[in-house]
């Protein structure tokens, strides 16, 4: 049997995740959704478009989709959830989980690899985060919990943005890529999102595809010295030292562009020319995560390793950590390894010292 696709809905409180769900949940796409809710909060689905509220926890809505809460926990609700259609007593074609508004996406992501019978049964598909532009600023500036689920986003939606004007949503659009290069940033209406935009995103794929925000690769010198935040790209000539880590930032790139915070989550990209010694890279990268890993949102990377003429594309969340070979390194293609690191104060010295020793 094929793997049920799982899609993970993470954001702020009054980011609209119940409206984009209510979206999914009553559009007649023709797919059949099941939800599963990390609990029912205020706002919960209107009773228009449940059919029947029966003794289990699972609802059929009126367009076939299915709304379930979790009764014990993720594991457990999603192997029932499996149970039921291998069984045929429910008819589904994917998942979406959406998580409390403070939830830390993490674990949830990780319950995917980690646990044998979900594994087996689910593909992890993608982690999107709903983004408020009203209150964003202030949430991204007083909860970690906010900054975290931005870093581990495969996509962001921002949602309100009628709501303030285009400057400010140009400089939270601005901080967010700083966070997350890797995840495309999108404003959107009142949830209304296409379900192409949802759903089969491959976010997790380990497929060769290492998408970085191409403004985000360019060095200070390709635009206006306010832009980069003192993120120099190039291959890591970026004067090392934790001084770069304080909010007073001493870079003189207070320009206009409400740098004034300095997130925590931040994100930065490590490029390298040589191929790397596989045996040294697994030690240096298995000992990083074991120190790091709780400070680790996402990782990727697409590599270049001595005796293989294969792209090697890894990728992690947290401790856990996979690789795989990718295509061939075609001829006259450039073989240039890159990596993009997202995390909470990742000592970037540390991580590019070691990766440097890597190499071949």
């Amino acid at each position: 049997m094929s793997l049920i696709p799982a899609t993970i809905l993470t954001g702020f409180l009054g980011s609209g995740k119940t409206t984009l769900l209510k979206r999914v949940l009553s559009e007649a796409h023709g797919q059949k959704i099941a939800v599963v809710e990390n609990e029912f909060g205020e706002e919960n689905i209107d009773n228009e478009i449940l059919i029947a509220d029966t003794q289990e926890n699972i609802i059929q809505m009126s367009n076939g989709c299915i709304c379930c809460t979790i009764r014990d926990d993720l594991r457990a609700t999603l192997a029932d959830l499996a149970q039921k259609k291998r069984k045929g007593e429910l008819d589904f074609e994917r998942v979406v989980i959406e998580t409390t508004g403070l939830a830390d996406p993490g674990p949830v992501a990780q319950t995917f690899f980690m646990d044998d019978e979900v594994a087996e049964q689910y593909l992890l598909d993608s982690i999107l985060t709903l983004v408020d532009a009203k209150h964003a600023a202030q949430q991204l500036n007083d909860r970690q919990e906010a900054r975290r689920q931005v870093g581990f986003a495969d996509q962001l939606f921002i949602s309100k943005t009628d709501l303030v004007g285009q400057d400010e949503v140009d400089a939270l659009i601005h901080r967010l890529k700083h966070m997350n290069p890797r995840a495309p940033v999108r404003p959107v209406h009142f949830g209304e999102v296409p379900i192409k935009d949802v759903f089969d995103l491959r976010g997790f794929n380990l497929n060769a595809k290492l998408d970085i925000d191409p403004d985000f690769l360019k060095t200070d010198d390709d635009h206006d010295h306010g832009h980069d935040h003192g993120h120099d790209h190039h291959d890591h000539d970026h004067e090392h030292g934790e001084h770069c880590n304080h909010p007073s930032h001493r870079h003189g790139h207070e320009h206009g562009h409400h740098h004034h915070h300095d997130d925590d989550v931040k994100s930065f990209v490590y490029r390298a020319t040589r191929p790397f010694n596989p045996a040294k890279l697994e030690d240096f990268l298995g000992a990083v995560v074991q120190v790091y890993g709780p400070r680790m949102l996402r990782y990727k990377g697409v590599l270049d390793m001595l005796g293989t003429e294969r792209k090697v594309i890894f990728q992690g969340v947290h401790q856990l950590m996979g690789s795989d070979l990718g295509p061939p390194w075609k001829d006259g293609e450039v073989r240039e390894s890159k990596m993009v690191f997202i995390g909470i104060d990742l000592p970037k010295d540390i991580l590019t010292q070691g990766l440097d020793q890597s190499l071949a």
